[in-house]
């Protein structure tokens, strides 16, 4: 892996990774809760590079090799429960900005922008907030922040609220039973490459903590569908049909919230991106940002970091 660090501001550091022609347009790939980079798959990195992009993929604040929010409020499993956060670390207008700080320290003005889970409320905020640094916004397997809409099954709740080992073997056996869970069961499983991933995810620190306090931020930072009424980009919708991490009613509230937006669910996808739907969600990213750019005449406008 060709790691590299950077200062996004406020004190935190970014550890990213870059796919592609730098000359290319940019496709900026943010992922979900307590999930590191590694989990956009190096080789589907490539694809979408392959067709005709520059790719940059990172860890969000709090996982992986960037910074820990040492000190910050972990919220604690009754704060979760009531969903009230009295002292969230951050919020997802938080984790936005560091988007853009990164965009900023690789000299990105405006960007694609794809986020799976948690990663797609930060970039649907990234876009309503930071308009002009979008070319154009793919949320996937994500919500709105509504109550009523794009909720767990109470099947995933004994995995995703248990706790995590911090001895290599029991973190890889929770990881397999917590991706086996919310998968997809309508795609065969690759039990190697989900293996691989999760042992690098230990070698490069886990952080329980981080985890908990990026659920408070999603908590803290509310519904959301008044502020996605700002986003003015062209915005696509991806959800899996057999998601039971975040229920499909959880795309259908985010494209209706969105003015414009397109929808596409995949029959058999779960809450990850399994490598039998890569060519529909590698297309359907690629037509769509394709598109964006010719619709507003946008040239690509990144130099090399």
């Amino acid at each position: 892996m060709d790691e590299r660090f950077a200062e996004v501001g406020n004190g935190i550091t970014l550890c990213y990774e870059t796919f592609g022609d730098p000359s290319a347009p940019p496709v900026v790939l943010i992922m979900g809760l307590g999930t590191q980079m590694v989990a956009w798959n190096s080789d589907f990195c490539e694809q979408l590079a392959g067709n005709g992009f520059f790719v940059v993929r990172f860890d969000n604040r709090d996982t992986g090799k960037s910074t820990k929010i040492d000190g910050g409020h972990v919220p604690k499993l009754h704060e979760i429960a009531l969903r009230r956060i009295p002292r969230p670390a951050y919020k997802l207008a938080d984790m936005a900005l560091d988007t853009v700080g990164l965009m900023d320290a690789l000299d990105i003005e405006r960007a694609h922008v794809v986020g799976v889970s948690m990663g797609g409320m930060i970039a649907q905020t990234v876009a309503a907030r930071h308009p002009r640094r979008v070319r154009s916004l793919t949320s996937i397997m994500s919500n709105t922040g509504a109550r009523l809409s794009g909720q767990p099954s109470l099947r995933t709740y004994p995995v995703l609220l248990g706790t995590s080992p911090t001895d290599r073997e029991g973190f890889i056996a929770r990881g397999l039973k917590t991706w086996n869970t919310i998968g997809s069961p309508g795609f065969p499983r690759d039990d190697e490459a989900l293996r691989e991933m999760i042992e690098l995810s230990f070698e490069r620190g886990p952080s329980a903590a981080g985890t908990a306090r990026q659920l408070g931020a999603i908590i803290a930072s509310g519904d959301r569908r008044r502020e996605l009424r700002a986003v003015q980009a062209p915005a696509l919708v991806i959800h899996g049909e057999a998601d039971p991490l975040v229920s499909i009613s959880g795309g259908r509230a985010t494209a209706k919230a969105i003015d414009g937006a397109r929808l596409i669910t995949i029959p058999g996808m779960g809450h990850d991106l399994p490598h039998g739907a890569w060519d529909q969600i590698i297309g359907a990213i690629a037509q769509h940002a394709h598109a964006a750019d010719v619709a507003t005449g946008d040239v690509p406008a990144v130099k090399a970091a």
